[in-house]
């Protein structure tokens, strides 16, 4: 499925009993975590980070490139799409494929998502860094999901005009048609939701476990020109705030869906206004530090659960590290050594948040350097915007708020 180390693959349990209580006001989803880049030997899985990398570099070129062409981007400058990394040696392959199946693999079924009428059943991967719904069709002969939508199994599907495409940072693609049907997540329903049913697919894009990808970012990076699912949510009525949260572990984790859920964070919610209208969750003002010592101010960051890892502009991120002392590794990456590596934080203009090195360090990239989860590369979202995935809100409660365009970090309990 569409690169599985790059997106979080969500497991979701449609759980009758989960009828709010005292301070809740939404519903639980709960969440697999994706694979590691660490492997059992404790060394860095450093072909999958550089395929990562390039795979992030794409997604949002892909966004800049829709952006520009409805509502246009000053200094617009993409760059050019690149191309998959070379596949490694056969031993480091052998070495890799030998690694064991665990829950961080994120091989899991269920029933989690439904659309159509009756309901017809997938398993999704929520993003928030693009904006649009879309699953497999049972008329795609090249994809590999486990299950497929039908629309004309659904009497509340309705086929609309136009062409969805979409295409992923490994060179994957898909498109298909673009219809409205009934859609359900954990019981949130709603009526006349835009979504795509793929029924053209190249490259490893579409497959078990998951069947599809349910974007959570602003209604602008949407290539359908529609609502995401949880803008219809809001408009009718079917969750009572417009806010959802994330609790991301190497344990239990949760999707939150119409609030947030105070089991996982003590304190107040340290919320921070959009500064962009792009469609991305990008909040700024940020500072960072490693070892106590600031190493940069002033950077926007857009927090994305569609990204595993931690990026910003290839220079500022050298800057960063070599005050530090860092060794480049090369491809935008960078190590300390593993006996004394760093603790780097961020701040908002409030608190300051703490990477644990449980997820700052990837592991041994040899001769006793451990690379470092921040990387550099050029996305295109702009010369002081940083990208900052699950490495990040791992270490947080992180809450996207609709009603007041803004996200939030709390202190996990």
């Amino acid at each position: 499925m569409f690169c599985k180390a790059s997106l979080l693959t969500v497991a979701l349990a449609l759980i009758a009993s989960a009828t709010p209580i005292a301070k809740d006001t939404g519903i639980r989803i709960p969440l697999r975590k994706r694979a590691s880049f660490t492997l059992s030997d404790g060394t860095v899985d450093r072909y999958a980070v550089a395929q990562e990398r390039v795979r992030v570099i794409n997604k949002h070129r892909a966004n800049l490139i829709h952006i520009n062409n409805t509502i246009g981007l000053e200094n617009f400058n993409p760059g050019a799409f690149i191309p998959p990394v070379a596949k490694l040696p056969e031993e480091y392959l052998q070495k890799r494929q030998a690694e064991p199946l665990t829950e961080d693999d994120g091989e899991w079924d269920g029933d989690d998502v439904t659309i159509g009428t009756p309901a017809q059943n997938f398993i999704i991967d929520f993003d928030t860094g693009s904006s649009d719904l879309w699953v497999a069709s049972s008329n795609c002969d090249s994809c590999e999901s486990q299950d497929s939508y039908d629309p004309s199994a659904s009497s509340t599907s309705e086929e609309q005009s136009g062409t969805f495409s979409i295409e992923y940072g490994d060179g994957s693609t898909a498109s298909g048609p673009i219809y409205t049907d009934d859609v359900s997540v954990a019981g949130i329903s709603v009526t006349g939701q835009y979504l795509s049913g793929v029924t053209s697919e190249t490259g490893n894009l579409v497959g078990s476990p998951s069947d599809g990808l349910m974007g959570m970012a602003w209604p602008a990076l949407s290539q359908l020109d529609a609502n995401p699912f949880f803008w219809t949510a809001i408009d009718q009525g079917a969750v009572s705030e417009g806010v959802f949260g994330f609790y991301l572990s190497s344990g239990t984790s949760e999707l939150y869906l119409g609030g947030t859920d105070t089991q996982y964070y003590s304190g107040d919610i340290e919320y921070h206004d959009l500064t962009s209208s792009s469609g991305f969750w990008q909040i700024g003002t940020a500072s960072g530090t490693i070892n106590g010592e600031t190493a940069v101010t002033g950077i926007d960051t857009v927090i994305d659960s569609g990204t595993t890892l931690m990026y910003g502009p290839t220079d500022a991120v050298e800057d960063f590290y070599n005050q530090a002392g860092a060794t480049s590794l090369g491809d935008g990456a960078y190590g300390f050594p593993c006996d004394s590596f760093p603790t780097v934080a961020f701040s908002w203009g409030g608190n300051t948040w703490t990477i644990s090195n449980d997820y700052f360090n990837l592991g041994d990239a040899g001769n006793g350097v451990c690379q470092a989860a921040l990387g550099g590369g050029d996305l295109g979202l702009g010369s002081d915007v940083w990208l900052f995935g699950d490495t990040f809100m791992q270490n947080v409660y992180t809450a996207f708020n609709v009603d007041n365009s803004a996200v939030g970090f709390a202190t996990l309990a």
